[in-house]
């Protein structure tokens, strides 16, 4: 019973945002020319059930026609001594995108273009940030993406 009050008094005197802060230490500022963006995610019930997917990119001006896309990659980093993770997109390269002819009167428009790959996801864990260092010009954004419950069947075939 003592051990219990004990464990509740500390979640009184300790609260869950000074523990968040805490693991931010791991985490050093951005270096000239990059920003650090930090993502913290709410508690959820089964969290290996969601997904966390990084979209870095820009919002630039272009014709309603094409498809574009940023150059790039994010690098995973491990840092020393937290057994944390970082993710970092050192350069957003040329912007590039198809090449289909436009007519003179077609409408520009105000797109975010993303990096070109696949999906980047990373591990759901609302018990430690997410923290992502991308160059001044780049935003961050993200989108939580979740499993079914219900599991497809298949038959043998």
């Amino acid at each position: 019973m003592q051990r219990l009050l004990l464990i509740i008094s500390l979640y009184c005197v300790f609260p869950i945002s000074l523990l968040w802060a805490d693991n931010m230490k791991a985490f050093p500022p951005a270096e000239e020319g990059q920003v650090r963006y930090v993502i913290q995610l709410e508690t959820k019930a089964d969290e290996d059930a969601f997904k966390v997917e990084l979209v870095i990119g820009k919002e630039v001006t272009i014709d309603s026609e094409n498809s574009y896309f940023f150059a790039g990659q994010i690098k995973t980093q491990n840092i020393p001594g937290w057994g944390f993770t970082r993710y970092v997109l050192d350069d957003l390269g040329p912007m590039a995108g198809t090449l289909m002819a436009v007519r003179d009167e077609a409408e520009k428009v105000e797109r975010f273009i993303p990096l070109l790959g696949a999906p980047y996801l990373v591990r759901y864990n609302s018990r430690l940030p997410i923290v992502v260092y991308a160059p001044e010009d780049a935003e961050v954004r993200y989108r939580i993406w979740s499993a079914a419950e219900k599991l497809n069947e298949i038959e043998p075939g």
